[in-house]
């Protein structure tokens, strides 16, 4: 599941591998990104979205309402 995460728009980092020998070849590290049902209490009813697994143990601790107002942002852009 590569690609950015809809409410942080988190992205993938990009950095090195590297062998026995040191050699150093280039590849990417995705964020670990899930889809998730989460319920919005403003609109009684579960909402898709797709998120970090950091992102949701936040979700969890605080609720997703707060969680979007902490981003900058809202839950029409969400859905």
């Amino acid at each position: 599941m590569a690609g950015r995460s809809k409410i942080t728009t988190k992205k993938p980092m990009f950095g090195n591998n590297r062998s026995f020998s040191m050699r150093a070849s280039r590849r990417k590290f995705n964020p670990n990104l899930q889809a998730k049902r989460v319920y919005v209490e403003e609109l009684g009813e579960f909402v898709q979205v797709r998120v970090s697994a950091r992102e949701i143990r936040t979700i969890d601790k605080i609720g997703l309402a707060e969680f979007l107002r902490r981003q900058g942002r809202t839950l029409k852009e969400l859905l």
